[in-house]
């Protein structure tokens, strides 16, 4: 019984991470549309690994969690072509001489 609840308590917070990473990407599309082009890769490979675990959890075809590991790839490969194409973009320290010294 207690394997049951646990796996119903895992299932539930899977689809709470999936819900979470839709409304993510909503409102990516909603409110910066200028900043998904660069988040959109990476937050497309987290939801396709996500829907692979849940898919993996209920049991479902095995084609279709491959389909989501592809997915997940070509996303991370797309996420990493990106950061080598801009890296400056991508960054989360700014170049050298353009930010503010730290005292």
């Amino acid at each position: 019984m207690a394997d049951l609840i646990d796996a119903q308590l895992l299932l539930y917070l899977v689809d709470l991470v999936l819900a979470v990473s839709l409304i993510e990407l909503l409102w990516l599309c909603l409110r910066r549309p200028t900043g998904l082009a660069n988040l959109a890769p990476n937050l497309l490979a987290g939801l396709s690994l996500t829907l692979a675990l849940r898919l993996s959890l209920v049991g479902s075809a095995s084609a279709l969690i491959v389909l989501c590991l592809t997915a997940a790839g070509l996303s991370h490969l797309l996420d990493l072509l990106a950061r080598r194409r801009h890296p400056d973009v991508f960054s989360a320290i700014p170049p050298t001489g353009q930010g503010k010294p730290t005292p």
